[in-house]
C-alpha cells in the first residue's frame, strides 16, 4: 500500500482466504484500533464501489453495496470483539479489552438504519458496554 510516509505500507495477510468483497474493505475502513469519521468512510466505500467492474455495479446498486458493507461489518466486529475477549481470558492480554467499546460502537451506530439489529444493539448497550465499563 502506498502511504504518505514510510513507503511501502505493509498489509498482513495472515488469515488470507477468499471471501465476500466487502470483508477486507470493512477491515480497513472500520478498524478496531482507529476510527475514521463516518462521512469519510462512506466516501471511501462509494469510491471503492465506483471502481468495481460494471458487471458488479449493474447487478448491485450502490445503496445495496453499502448495506452489504455495513452488515459484513457487524459480523466482522462481533468476531473481533470475541477474539479480544479470548486474548484477555486465555492469554492474559487485557490491553485488547480497551478496543472492544470502539469495535462494538460500529454496530451500535447502525441501529437507526437497520431495524433488524435492534436486539443486538440493545444487548450491547445494556449488557456488554456496562460490563466493560465496570471492569475499567
Amino acid at each position: 500500500m502506498v502511504t504518505p510516509d514510510r513507503n511501502p505500507g505493509i498489509l498482513d495477510f495472515q488469515d488470507a482466504v477468499e471471501g465476500p468483497l466487502t470483508y477486507d474493505l470493512v477491515s480497513l475502513l472500520k478498524d478496531c484500533y482507529i476510527q475514521w469519521p463516518q462521512q469519510q468512510i462512506r466516501q471511501w466505500v462509494s469510491e471503492f464501489y465506483a471502481q468495481q467492474d460494471e458487471s458488479l455495479r449493474s447487478g448491485l446498486a450502490e445503496t445495496d453495496f453499502l448495506r452489504h458493507f455495513e452488515l459484513m461489518g457487524v459480523q466482522r466486529h462481533l468476531k473481533a470483539a470475541g477474539i479480544f475477549a479470548r486474548l484477555n481470558h486465555r492469554d492474559g492480554k487485557a490491553g485488547y479489552m480497551l478496543d472492544v467499546p470502539r469495535t462494538l460502537s460500529y454496530i451500535v451506530e447502525l441501529e437507526a438504519r437497520y431495524e433488524e439489529l435492534g436486539f443486538l444493539v440493545r444487548l450491547i448497550n445494556e449488557r456488554c458496554l456496562p460490563a466493560l465499563a465496570a471492569q475499567s
